[in-house]
Order: C-alpha cells, then sequence, then structure tokens
C-alpha cells in the first residue's frame, strides 16, 4: 500500500511539471507609468475680435411733408388822389398810417399814384388783381370808385380817407375827421397873432372835406372878435354863405404861389392853404414876401415841408395815419368791419401842432385861452361849424 501510494504521488508529481512546462510564459508587466504633460506653448490670452460698434437705435426718420407754399404775407395798398403820394397832406399822411403798420406788424404795403380821376378804377382793380387784403383809398373824390369796387369785389376789405356812407357798405371803413375843431383852434390863434388884422384861407377843389377846414378857421376867428372886440377879417371864405376862392385842383404849386401873392396884396399876414401841394406854393409866396405867416394843414408842415419852417406858424392836423393803421390791424385781426371812424379832438384824431419856431412870439395867454377853448370844444359848448 505504502509502495502503491508512493509510486501514484510519483506519477502525479511529473504530471504536474509537464503540464507546468506546456502552459505559456507569463508577460512580465511594467508598472505603470505616470503620465507626463507634452510641453507646449501657452496659448495666447483670448482677445476679442473687434467688431464695429452697433449705432444706437434711432427713431425712424420722419416722412417729409409734402412741399408747401409759404404763408402769404398780409398786404396793405393805397390808391392816392391826384396829389401824389409826396403830396405833404393827406396821401402821405395816410401812407405814413401803412408804413406804421409795416414796421409794426411785419407787413406788405404797396402804392398805385393816380394822375388823374379816370385812373381810380384801374387802379383799384390792379390791386385786386394782385391780391391785396385792404385797400386804402384817400381822398373824397375816390368815393364813388370805391363804392363801386367794394360792390364788383365783395370779399376785398377797403377803407377810404375823408368818405363815409349812408347806407353802410359792410366791406368798407371810412374815415372821417371833425377838421373843423382843430382848424377852429388855428383861427382864433391867427387871429391873436395877426398884425394887419387880416388872415386868409382858400381850397383846392370846393369839396366837403376841404371846406370843412376853412368853416373851422373862419368860425375860430369870429369867436376872437366875439371874445376881444376886435374885427379881424378872414379872407378867401365866408361860411355863412359857403362862397370863396379854389385854385381848382390840388397839384399846381405855381396856383397856389399865384393865390398867396394875392391875399398878402390884400393885406394877410396869415394864411391857411387847404389844397395839399398847392399849398407849397403859397408858403413859397409868405417866403418870399415876408412879414407873414402860413398854416398847415393835414400834417405837421414844420416836419413835413422843412424848407419853409421858419414862416409856419402851426399846422391843423387830420392823423389819417392812426385811423389808417387802426383800419389795417382790424383787417389783420378779422374784426374788421365796415361803418365809420371818426378822429376827434378829443381822441387826438384832429389837433393843432406846436408852434415850433414861432412859440417864443406867441403869448402866453393866447396859448392858455387854446387850451381852455379846446377843452370846450370837447365838451361840446362851442360849436366850430356853420
Amino acid at each position: 500500500m505504502t509502495k502503491k501510494l508512493f509510486s501514484l504521488l510519483a506519477i502525479l508529481i511529473v504530471a504536474a511539471m509537464v503540464l507546468g512546462a506546456c502552459a505559456p510564459a507569463a508577460t512580465p508587466t511594467a508598472a505603470p507609468v505616470e503620465p507626463t504633460a507634452v510641453p507646449t506653448e501657452a496659448p495666447p490670452e483670448p482677445t476679442e475680435v473687434p467688431t464695429e460698434v452697433p449705432p444706437e437705435p434711432t427713431e425712424p426718420p420722419a416722412t417729409e411733408p409734402p412741399a408747401t407754399e409759404p404763408p402769404a404775407v398780409f398786404k396793405a395798398c393805397q390808391v392816392t388822389d391826384t396829389g401824389g403820394i409826396d403830396d405833404k397832406s393827406f396821401n402821405a399822411t395816410a401812407w405814413k398810417g401803412v408804413e406804421e403798420a409795416m414796421a409794426e406788424f411785419g407787413i406788405e404795403g404797396k402804392y398805385l399814384e393816380s394822375q388823374q380821376q379816370t385812373d381810380y378804377e384801374k387802379n383799384l382793380k390792379a390791386f385786386v388783381d394782385e391780391g391785396c387784403n385792404i385797400i386804402i383809398t384817400v381822398g373824397f373824390l375816390l368815393g364813388d370808385a370805391t363804392a363801386a369796387a367794394s360792390t364788383t369785389y365783395p370779399d376785398m376789405m377797403f377803407s377810404i380817407v375823408d368818405y363815409a356812407y349812408d347806407p353802410v357798405l359792410p366791406n368798407v371803413l371810412g374815415q372821417v375827421f371833425t377838421t373843423d375843431e382843430a382848424a377852429f383852434l388855428a383861427g382864433y390863434a391867427a387871429a391873436g397873432m395877426t398884425k394887419t388884422g387880416k388872415v386868409a384861407t382858400f381850397g383846392g377843389i370846393q369839396i366837403p372835406t376841404v371846406t370843412v377846414f376853412m368853416d373851422g378857421f373862419a368860425l375860430g376867428v369870429q369867436y376872437y372878435n366875439q371874445q376881444k372886440g376886435t374885427a379881424v377879417e378872414v379872407l378867401g371864405w365866408d361860411p355863412a354863405t359857403q362862397t370863396g376862392s379854389f385854385t381848382g385842383n390840388f397839384e399846381s404849386k405855381e396856383d397856389g404861389r399865384t393865390l398867396g401873392l394875392s391875399f398878402i396884396d390884400e393885406g394877410a399876414d396869415i394864411i391857411m392853404p387847404v389844397a395839399g401841394p398847392v399849398g407849397e406854393g403859397t408858403a413859397a409866396a409868405v417866403k418870399e414876401r415876408g412879414n407873414a405867416w402860413v398854416i398847415g394843414v393835414d400834417a405837421d408842415w414844420y416836419e413835413t415841408v422843412p424848407d419853409y419852417k421858419d414862416i409856419v406858424l402851426t399846422s391843423v392836423l387830420k392823423n389819417m395815419n392812426i385811423t389808417t393803421k387802426g383800419a389795417i390791424q382790424a383787417a389783420m385781426e378779422g374784426t374788421f368791419a365796415g361803418g365809420v371812424i371818426v378822429g376827434t379832438l378829443e381822441n387826438g384824431g384832429v389837433g393843432l401842432a406846436p408852434f415850433h419856431d414861432a412859440d417864443s412870439l406867441v403869448p402866453a395867454e393866447l396859448k392858455a385861452e387854446l387850451e381852455t377853448i379846446a377843452a370846450e370844444i370837447i365838451a361840446g359848448n362851442i360849436p366850430t361849424s356853420p
């Protein structure tokens, strides 16, 4: 048994050795190597790629409005009487009102001169066709032409100096003046200043807007005579009979000179011509002869006729510039209406100009009397027309 066990064990050992020799040899494994970083260049710092900054959001451009015509400038247009724009009288004074409106309101002003009465209608139509907003007509003689134009062009606004309509025309504003009030003061002053006891007045054409000056002047002399017990005589006009001297025009300075010399020859040393530029001829006669005075009308002749300022005693003012400017302003503001505006001594529409260079020659007593008389006229206590 022992011998068999020993033999079996020997066989098993030999078999194991044979099997071990036949098995594949084990491949030795290397110890794991620690990984090492492969050295490389450091990557560049990241940088922002430059890009164009987008513009700030904006409102989309507004659509351009369609082109339109600029608003038309308001236009005031004047048609003169035959005396012309530079008559130193009512045409020039009314134009002064247009000029004042131009300066104050920024409007456009134009004028057309009438060389003769047949020009009135033509000039009115020309201004309507031109697109004037308001047309100023100057003088009593334009009354009929203005009325006809107002009917033909009912949408046009008109204002006429020295005329009023009855019944009222809805698109015409009349400008009238109580010039007899201011002329009364001039007559009183003339009576107080005359050295010869004779004064004179005459007109261009015998129409109411001329004779109203002459009435006031003559009645002022009469009032002086009543107050002082004097007998100063008025040559050239009788307010009771409405008769007197006229040149028949408003243009001829030579006619004014001739008539002025005639009055001086009769003894008058103060003359009031109511005839537009004709009166400059009278002023020339007074300056030629000397020892006499002239009284201006409508405007202050001391300022408007400076060549004769040394022989201008005073002037009867008819402030048409104030009423003309007022008519233009009403038309601009939409308050224009037909009717009449009256310039008076009380509202400054008429007045007596300063004595200027003659001031030192006028007695203080006479100046004070004139102030008192003016207040009485305004109060309605002294009549100044026949």
